[in-house]
């Protein structure tokens, strides 16, 4: 398996005009897939698949707006963010005012390999260019 990658000229004007890399995603899968893919490796069916991740899902949004974070085993932790914009005293910030966006964080599991924090799912990945 490998990640496809485009590269692309960085161009703003501070005359760095260095290459850089961008994955590339040719597509999107989703819980039908998922759930298609799973219920090939297990007893259960393709609907029970699909009940149990859509239950998932909504348990996962009651707790994470409950300010709890979220963790699955082997897969990382979800926690609510927020983006904010700064107030010149703490009696004056608002949540109103001052907080602009929630933002849904996610960091995936990882362990310790040779000195380096290896994350789960990028374990083993190579990179090839895109075509």
């Amino acid at each position: 398996m490998a990640i496809q990658y485009l590269t692309k000229q960085d161009t703003r004007s501070n005359g760095n005009s260095k290459w850089y890399g961008r994955a590339v995603h040719p597509s999107t899968v989703g819980l039908d897939v998922i759930a298609e893919r799973i219920q090939h490796t297990c007893s259960m069916t393709k609907g029970d698949v699909l009940a149990v991740l859509t239950e998932m899902v909504s348990v996962m949004k009651d707790e994470l707006q409950n300010s709890n974070k979220v963790r699955l085993d082997g897969l990382g932790t979800f926690s609510i963010g927020l983006r904010t914009v700064g107030a010149k005293t703490e009696e004056e910030f608002t949540a109103n005012d001052n907080i602009k966006a929630f933002v849904v964080n996610f960091l995936a599991e990882g362990r310790k390999q040779n000195g380096k924090l290896v994350r789960t799912f990028t374990d083993g990945i190579r990179a090839v260019k895109a075509v």
